[in-house]
């Protein structure tokens, strides 16, 4: 038997790395075919002619299906979550009239080869009337921008290529910098990130003609969502269509979508009757797959002089990409704008979010997900309200955190936070890193020549994906609960389907555990299904840090059932009253009496037998549950970064990272570990060497990994973790969730910390990403502004 809160081994590794697992690409089926995509070179054109003649004759060529010969089964990809006055112009899958950023897809060659199919579509001749570009959101929504979607919103247009205008307002900001001593501006860049999943993106589709019946092998992280809106968009009947997601190589969010090649290969493979496969290449993928972030804001922040906060606004602008993808209006506003509180007492929130389109790629969640653009926001501006009061950041953070609380905290943005203890995850990673003793060193180094900062990151953010009633009300097109079905076999094992979908995150594990720990099993008894629709009817899927808090606590609920039936039949079997049968470490004992008493393997074979059940009881032993909670969960903590900048070169170096997390219960902490480390990469990188580069004319210039930078494992030192544990009344597991919060935590401490490594020279703020080149010409412009104010002093004395 294995319990939660233990350090075990993941049980999918053994066979991941000794090369056993199976990807979408290992699929072979029998007369399968094989798809590539006519994509746009353009930006934004009309398409005046798609000529197939030559590319329709080559070698292993079977089909060429253009988005007019397809327009009426592919329909129109959908927004999944709908903002007020939110405009949704169509998206098909194929563009037909015209194209909107490079990428774009225009038609779809279908041969025998995966190389005979690309080397088709390169022959396909498309005559475009190019048209002029817009890549900024902020110019996107001027007077004679290009326009995207002609026409007003009821015809399905984007007049000023505005998708939304959103706010949220908590108490009156006005007033409160009305009556500040200290109001500090800044805007702050969140640039565009793309995902980089190891495994790009690939489908399989199989039809039955006989049967209708579809079958969709995807890497996904949504299979039963995906069903849905496949159904949806196509008209195919949901009860004939079965989507598996096998291993899935990573997501962080990119593959939580409705993709326009799902559509396509699942169209094409029932308009042939045969299997098509679809695999995504890393440039393809660059372009086709959802990019991350990209916010301008200007914001604002105001307090008195003796470090009290008292408001924060902003006004951003952004970036949605050429279309809506499925989750884009819910990433900039709703998991943005209620996280400007933090884990502060503020009182005074203004807040407010334009979508716009533009000629680039969709933009939509990446891990993290709004939380991590809010937290950066919030963070530096601490930073900058520090030093413009003259006072220590951390001293600031803790004049202005919530005091601790168990059960609900409301916080001005209309929502409630769900427990915390700020102050102690600060305090511990002080303890760790030893702040004063840092202090000192800073100064030494400082005084030899050597730029040594630090930066911190009291971080929040909103998780646990699921409330329905709740998420509804802001936009959610779709209930957000989670099922389990837990069914145990006559021998005692058991086998769990649950709805959830993973791509990394050790769900088999940490299941098994949570298995292992309520019904005493051991954790080899236990098998886990997930990402078959046919296999669990119903589910959600995994992101937004929920597959264990709703997942696990649907399966939880489904153990407590199977395990009240199991009593129940014990003391049937024993001859005593159900209450005095207690159960713990795999047996059902008589209370008082020790040596009277059945194991849980014993009862599951009585279920099976049925030849003494109580009345009433049906045979068998299986439980199914869905778990919708009441609230979010909100885990928090704080990250702390050291960083080391050479003068010279401007090459920023992470010396020394030390993160305090609070997740609530933690089944694996082992794994809890992993995601934070992970986390923690992608963080630091955003800070330091990450950001998508568009033309103006809306070429992509970082289409590979030889212009993209992506962070490497020397950049990084040992990690220094830990944990305060303050569990989450919404759940009866008690947990938070832990996959996000590495990416949300690192980026502003890190920042943070090349900015107060240059603060002696009169820096106050860096763009992300913190390049070498550009912490280099900031050094520069530094030491210049310096000698000019030295040269005007010295020019003043001697007049």
């Amino acid at each position: 038997m294995v319990g939660i809160n233990e350090s075990v081994k993941r049980r999918e590794d053994p066979r991941l790395i000794s090369g056993q697992g199976k990807y979408v690409d290992d699929i072979r089926l029998p007369g399968m075919l094989h798809l590539s995509l006519v994509r746009s070179p353009h930006a934004h054109a009309r398409i005046k002619r798609v000529d197939v003649s030559r590319a329709s004759k080559m070698d292993g060529v079977v089909a060429i299906f253009t988005g007019a010969d397809l327009q009426e089964q592919l329909g129109s990809l959908p927004a999944g979550w709908v903002l007020p006055d939110l405009k949704q112009p169509k998206h098909p899958p194929l563009a037909v009239d015209k194209v909107r950023y490079v990428g774009d897809a225009v038609a779809a060659v279908v041969a025998s080869a995966p190389y005979l199919a690309a080397d088709a579509a390169r022959a396909v001749k498309v005559t475009y009337e190019s048209l002029p570009a817009i890549v900024d959101a902020e110019k996107a929504t001027k007077r004679g921008a290009p326009i995207l979607h002609e026409g007003n919103a009821d015809a399905g247009g984007a007049p000023n290529n505005v998708a939304f205008d959103w706010e949220v307002n908590g108490g009156d900001y006005a007033a409160a910098a009305k009556k500040a001593d200290v109001v500090v501006r800044e805007r702050i860049v969140n640039q565009r990130l793309i995902p980089n999943a190891m495994e790009p993106r690939g489908v399989v589709a199989d039809y039955e003609p006989a049967s209708g019946q579809l079958t969709m092998w995807t890497s996904t992280q949504i299979p039963h969502l995906l069903r849905l809106l496949f159904a949806l968009v196509t008209g195919h009947p949901e009860h004939k269509l079965r989507v598996i997601a096998p291993d899935v190589g990573g997501g962080f969010g990119s593959k939580l979508y409705i993709y326009a090649e799902e559509v396509i290969t699942g169209i094409v493979a029932k308009q042939l009757g045969r299997p098509v496969k679809w695999i995504e290449g890393r440039q393809e993928n660059y372009l086709a797959t959802t990019h991350g972030r990209d916010h301008i804001t200007d914001v604002e922040i105001c307090g008195n002089k003796d470090g009290t906060i008292t408001g924060i606004s902003c006004e951003v602008n952004a970036n949605l990409g050429a279309y809506l993808s499925t989750f884009a209006p819910l990433i900039p506003t709703i998991l943005f704008g209620i996280m400007l509180v933090g884990v502060y007492k503020l009182e005074n929130v203004k807040c407010k979010v334009r979508g716009a389109f533009t000629n680039t790629t969709p933009v939509d969640a990446y891990r993290g997900a709004g939380r991590p653009e809010a937290t950066y926001l919030v963070e530096r501006m601490v930073d900058r309200f520090a030093d413009a009061v003259g006072r220590d950041p951390v001293a600031v953070r803790r004049k202005n955190m919530i005091p601790a609380f168990k059960r609900g905290k409301a916080v001005a943005t209309g929502v409630k936070y769900d427990s915390g203890d700020y102050k102690k995850a600060l305090d511990k990673a002080l303890e760790m890193l030893d702040y004063p003793k840092f202090k000192v060193e800073q100064r030494a180094a400082r005084k030899e020549g050597k730029l040594l900062g630090i930066g911190f990151s009291t971080y929040i953010e909103i998780c646990g994906m699921a409330p329905s009633a709740v998420a509804s009300s802001l936009g959610a097109g779709a209930g957000l609960w989670e099922s389990s079905l837990v069914r145990i076999h006559p021998t005692g094992k058991a086998t769990v389907y649950t709805g959830t979908s993973p791509h990394g995150q050790g769900h088999y594990t940490s299941m098994s555990q949570i298995v292992s720990s309520q019904l005493g099993i051991p954790m080899e008894d236990v098998e886990v299904v997930h990402g078959d629709t046919a296999a669990q009817q119903f589910g959600t899927g995994t992101f937004g840090s929920r597959s264990v808090v709703v997942g696990g606590s649907a399966l939880y609920m489904s153990l407590q059932k199977v395990v009240a039936k199991a009593r129940k039949l014990a003391a049937h079997q024993m001859g005593v009253p159900e209450k005095q049968v207690q159960f713990a470490n795999g047996r059902f004992v008589v209370e008082d009496v020790p040596d009277k008493s059945m194991s849980f393997p014993d009862i599951a074979l009585q279920c099976y037998l049925a030849k003494d059940l109580p009345k009433g009881m049906e045979p068998g032993l299986e439980a199914v549950s869905f778990f919708d909670p009441e609230n979010f969960t909100w885990p928090f903590g704080c990250h702390v970064a050291v960083v080391e900048i050479d003068e010279e070169t401007g090459d920023t170096k992470l010396v020394r990272y030390v993160g305090v997390d609070d997740v609530g219960k933690v089944i694996n902490p082992m794994i809890v570990d992993g995601m934070v480390h992970g986390g923690v990469a992608q963080g630091v990188g955003q800070a330091l060497v990450e950001q998508a580069v568009y033309s103006n004319d809306g070429q992509l210039l970082s289409g590979s990994m030889m212009d993209y930078a992506v962070p490497t494992a020397e950049m990084f030192p040992n990690f220094e973790t830990a944990r305060t544990e303050t569990p989450s009344p919404t759940n009866p597991l008690g947990v938070k969730g832990a996959g996000e919060t590495g990416t949300i935590a690192a980026s502003p401490a890190v920042i943070n910390a090349v900015v107060d490594a240059l603060s002696h020279l009169g820096v106050t703020h860096i763009d992300m990403p913190a390049t070498s080149e550009k912490v280099w010409r900031l050094i520069q412009g530094a030491k210049e502004e310096r000698r000019k104010a030295r040269q005007g002093s010295r020019n003043g004395r001697k007049r």
